[in-house]
């Protein structure tokens, strides 16, 4: 009989890959994927570390789910507990310290040896901890992914960071830079698009400072990978993230230029608008610079739309050095973006900065940020009314008959349709812009439209 697995899955991209990767691994041990906790055989939570918030919500879900396990030893089952991910990375010892019943604590490098782990796990009374960083040999390691259905696809091509901005906790969590060689990636995008997948982003803590091994021998910038991937027959679409602006060099702005099928939408993080802020931060970036950069981008590709992430209330943030953050908002107009209020990180040096903000000064900072930043989304959602894109349908909505997809810019596109477009890329007039997503209808021309059954 099938095993069940049930992952949840918190924080960033990344983690989303690694939970479909750490299914791959345990797939030929007979387990196959519940969306239930309460009666799965193995239980992994996939942890964020980035915020306090997400952290502990993790030993919230742990004395939730222990309810499930002592339920199955009652009744002579048994459940593996795991905490995988940077949570796991960075406390180790401590999950079990706060959480005894948990079986396995494992690091986002090692989930390639679960099957040795569950062997540990079942065969012995003891603890399983794996927190090494052999992230060359997780790669070399890891089985065939399963993307059949899929039309949309994360592919890792970078992991690690060695920026070590003084808020941070991957440098500690997922070790330092590490990129793959150009040969894997490619030979990993081409079976997604045999499987029928048509959106490959690409992942990585620091994405575009990849240089892989290319297949004449020397390093292949973010740019040059691009180049190659984009000569794929029937990948339709290339997106990246996260980027580090001081790392967006001339072969990938050229990319953007050149190459249609990477998408016009860039989320480039810029955290503050104050140069005192960014350096306290040790972002190796100025606000000028950065916005000179948004600049060189528009000018090579004038569609180009911009995200980007914000902290406030960085210790010693004053009230002048967060006015230079909204200005610098007013001027770069973002289409998206994500902000959160400074969370002090074990580990990290800011964390031990003496100039911590009252958490009342970081509300209140985020909120009117926040506003910023949610009327600038919602003027570019509605400067697509009246225009035709193309929306790659991907997710069924809640009402009968509405299938979702998204833009070229990441957003939410729905429309009432044939269930017989399911899967497809097609060309939609945009009604109505909203807050968070488009309405639509299909486009009369759309003739062009790849029609897949799903």
């Amino acid at each position: 009989m099938a095993k069940k697995l049930h992952i949840k899955t918190y924080g960033c991209q990344m983690n989303v890959y690694d939970s479909e990767r750490m299914a791959d691994v345990l797939a030929p041990l007979g387990y196959e994927l519940s969306d239930r906790p309460d009666d799965a055989d193995m239980v992994i939570l996939n942890t964020c570390h980035i915020r306090e918030k997400a952290a502990e919500k993790v030993y919230s879900d742990l004395g939730r789910i222990r309810r499930f396990k002592t339920q199955k030893e009652k009744s002579g089952e048994k459940m593996i507990l795991a905490v995988a991910g940077c949570v796991a990375q960075a406390e180790g010892e401590e999950v079990f310290a706060r959480a005894p019943y948990v079986d396995m604590v494992f690091g986002p490098q090692t989930y390639h040896r679960l099957p040795e782990m569950i062997a540990k796990a079942t065969r012995s009374s003891g603890d399983v901890l794996e927190i090494d960083f052999p992230v060359d040999e997780k790669f070399d390691s890891l089985p065939v992914s399963n993307s059949k259905g899929l039309r949309s696809a994360f592919l890792t091509i970078q992991e690690g960071c060695d920026k070590f901005c003084t808020f941070c906790v991957v440098p500690y969590t997922r070790g330092a830079e590490f990129s793959r060689p150009a040969q894997d990636v490619l030979t990993e995008a081409k079976r997604l698009v045999d499987d029928g997948v048509y959106e490959i982003t690409l992942l990585g803590q620091n994405v575009n400072c990849y240089h892989g091994a290319g297949l004449n021998g020397s390093d292949w910038g973010l740019g040059r990978l691009i180049q190659e991937l984009a000569e794929i027959d029937g990948l339709s679409r290339i997106r990246y993230t996260t980027s580090y602006p001081a790392d967006v060099d001339d072969e990938l702005i050229a990319a953007h230029r050149d190459i249609p099928a990477l998408m016009p939408f860039l989320h480039l993080p810029v955290q503050a608008g104050s140069d005192r802020i960014l350096q306290a931060m040790n972002r190796r970036h100025t606000s000028s610079g950065y916005q000179a950069l948004i600049d060189k981008l528009r000018q090579v590709r004038p569609d180009l739309a911009f995200s980007s992430d914000f902290i406030v209330g960085f210790p010693g943030e004053t009230e002048d050095d967060f006015k230079q953050t909204l200005q610098l908002v007013q001027d770069v107009q973002f289409a998206q973006a994500y902000s959160f209020k400074y969370s002090p990180r074990p580990g990290t040096p800011a964390a031990d900065y003496d100039n911590q903000i009252d958490e009342d000064i970081k509300s209140e900072r985020l909120v009117r940020l926040q506003e910023l930043l949610s009327a600038q989304q919602r003027t570019f959602n509605e400067s697509l009314v009246g225009s035709t894109v193309p929306v790659l349908l991907d997710r069924h909505g809640r009402e009968q008959g509405q299938l979702v997809g998204r833009s070229p810019y990441m957003q939410a596109v729905h429309i009432q349709d044939s269930e017989t477009l399911f899967g497809s890329i097609v060309d939609v007039h945009i009604q109505a812009g909203y807050a968070y997503s488009l309405q639509g209808e299909l486009a009369v021309n759309t003739m062009n439209a790849e029609r897949v059954n799903a």
